[in-house]
């Protein structure tokens, strides 16, 4: 598994800063935050003008960038974070479903919407990852498994975050048994309560909540999963740098543990 960090953690500092320190911290890779309103290092509007700096970035560090985050489902935004993704070398783009919990309408909606993304991503040869989400309209195991069934192109993917399964009163555990064949992206992060947001950032690192992170890295491996394993945590973008610096480093040396403990590394 390659272990990255979301630059979302670093929203407080440019580009170059956030490749250093991820790179510092131990990680094999990174992920670019290209969400809109979350101090994005690609904003996709501009995509053309920082591709370049990224791709310098990228080599000068060793940091090959492994995912991006674009969540908007916009075709005409998505396909210009496709474009990008191919002029950088961004083999995925991960997205959030959209819509509303519990909603046929609304889960009907978006499924049609990612397929259409999904045949998109092919022509570009990316792959887009989706992930359940809370109160979207996928947002659990089973309205996981409806999507998977529903989505069948070779560039749709799930995007395997246990906080949010979490968050929907399962066990992250058993959860991914059930589509881990699927898995072509996993975002990680910890979480203390089941309900409300995933916590302040340093409750987000591994190790702080009451997630079996240690268990669910042992499925992982188990089943052969060799991607992209990228910690995303939300609300730092107006932390100092030393703050983010030290979430990445504690979250790393967890993961690290755990991938040593089941025999990953």
């Amino acid at each position: 598994m390659k272990l990255g960090v979301n630059s979302v953690l670093f929203g407080g500092v440019d580009a170059e800063a956030a490749f250093k320190w991820v790179k510092t911290c131990g990680y094999d890779a990174i992920e670019i935050n290209a969400i809109g309103g979350m101090n994005p290092h690609l904003p996709i509007e501009r995509w053309r003008e920082v591709a370049p700096a990224l791709k310098e970035l990228s080599a000068r560090y060793a940091l090959p960038i492994q995912a991006m985050e674009q969540p908007n489902q916009d075709a005409a935004i998505m396909e210009a974070a496709f474009q990008a993704a191919v002029e950088i070398g961004i083999p995925v783009v991960n997205c959030g479903p959209g819509g509303v919990s519990d909603d046929e309408a609304s889960f009907q909606e978006r499924i049609d919407s990612l397929g259409k993304l999904a045949d998109l991503a092919e022509k570009y040869g990316v792959t887009l990852c989706v992930k359940a989400h809370v109160k979207a309209a996928i947002y659990n195991t089973p309205t996981t498994l409806r999507a998977l069934a529903a989505i069948s192109s070779p560039a749709f993917g799930l995007d395997m975050d246990p906080s949010h399964i979490f968050r929907a009163n399962e066990n992250p555990v058993e959860a991914i048994a059930a589509v881990v064949k699927r898995i072509k992206h996993v975002h990680i992060r910890d979480c203390v309560e089941r309900a409300g947001s995933p916590g302040a950032p340093p409750m987000q690192a591994n190790g702080r909540g009451n997630i079996d992170l240690l268990g669910y890295i042992r499925v992982l491996h188990e089943n052969g999963y060799t991607g992209p394993v990228d910690l995303e945590v939300i609300g730092a973008k107006d932390y100092e740098l030393a703050a983010s610096v030290a979430i990445a480093a504690e979250a790393r040396g967890h993961m690290q543990a755990c991938l040593q403990a089941c025999g990953a590394r």
